[in-house]
């Protein structure tokens, strides 16, 4: 029985006007993943920015693709109006933003670092893209349930790892909005799914595509916000504010496994700063299911029906830090 590979087209790839944005630190694994599946797809984007300070110069340079690499440092400003006394080193909305900066090309599509695109990922959702100028779309994540070995790595990198093995190591988010197609490797003339939905706290910015007049439109995303949390919704909220339609579809990545904490105790601080600069904006709680189980805790004071700021309480013990590591999970 022969498998099909992850490139299971019979044509060289072409270049298309597009540029991918991404950006990472520390984790570069995740990074060759991605620019390997990247480079195997039935299109090549034209330009891949990439914000990063540790990527290897000749590491970049193995694959065909035209990549551009900007420090994350550059242009940074502080900003005293923040939430936050200090901002962390790694700023992903900032990193985000500086990439959307630079791009050439108008149609940007924006990838965490920890994803792999299926190989028309990049073909099917730039092409609603031109024919859905004015909105903002999402892709669909399939969650891997254990990182790909050395060897998967290098059939991925040569085009020769097998689609059906990603999607059976791989499970969506049972709490998420999941399309599921019908045929699971759509071929390069048929169209993959897609809807419109008004819920846009749905958006996560893992992978998504937008015309730069609209990302400008939007503001980029929101840089009070600091560290991990709220910045997604936020930047979807406006999108909405703005009347831009939101729009899912069923253009597959791969999220890269790598440990979650449940609940997200490493990241208390920031999740704590940011609903209350999201609530002083939106006038509605982020992240209520996180909050609540803080509260049960004992580490916050907060109800959904208050409009005063969260109260810290205690920072979690160790020993609960701990107990919320899950190195083996696929997803938060």
């Amino acid at each position: 029985m022969t498998t099909k590979p992850m490139s299971n087209f019979d044509f060289t790839s072409e270049h298309i006007p597009i540029t991918v944005i991404t950006t990472c630190y520390g984790r570069n694994r995740h990074l060759y993943n991605l620019l390997a599946s990247l480079m195997n797809g039935s299109v090549k984007p034209d330009e891949i920015i990439i914000v990063n300070d540790d990527a290897d110069p000749k590491r970049l340079a193995a694959f065909s693709l035209n990549i551009v690499q900007i420090a994350t440092t550059a242009d940074k400003q502080v900003d005293s109006t923040s939430d936050s006394a200090t901002k962390i080193e790694f700023d992903i909305g900032h990193n985000r933003n500086l990439g959307a900066a630079r791009a050439t090309h108008d149609a940007l599509i924006f990838l965490d670092v920890d994803c792999i695109v299926a190989p028309t990922f990049i073909e099917q959702l730039s092409a609603k893209l031109q024919t859905r100028p004015n909105s903002l779309l999402m892709g669909q994540p399939r969650y891997l349930t254990r990182p790909l070995s050395a060897v998967e790595s290098v059939k991925l990198q040569d085009g020769a790892l097998a689609l059906s093995d990603l999607n059976q190591l791989s499970v969506y988010n049972p709490y998420r909005d999941n399309l599921e197609e019908v045929e699971p490797n759509p071929t390069k003339t048929n169209q993959t799914a897609m809807k419109q939905t008004e819920d846009y706290g749905a958006f996560w910015s893992l992978c998504f595509a937008i015309k730069r007049k609209l990302f400008e439109q939007i503001g980029g995303f929101d840089t009070h916000y600091t560290g991990y949390g709220a910045e997604d919704t936020d930047f979807a909220f406006t999108a909405r504010q703005l009347h831009i339609d939101f729009y899912l579809t069923a253009d597959v990545v791969y999220h890269q496994q790598h440990s979650v904490y449940r609940p997200p105790l490493n990241h208390l601080d920031s999740i704590v700063i940011n609903a209350n600069r999201f609530y002083r904006k939106w006038q509605c709680w982020p992240m209520s299911g996180w909050l609540s189980q803080f509260v049960d805790m004992g580490l916050i004071h907060w109800q959904a029906e208050q409009s005063t700021p969260i109260a810290l309480v205690r920072q979690p013990s160790r020993n609960e830090i701990a107990l919320a590591h899950c190195p083996d999970a696929p997803y938060v």
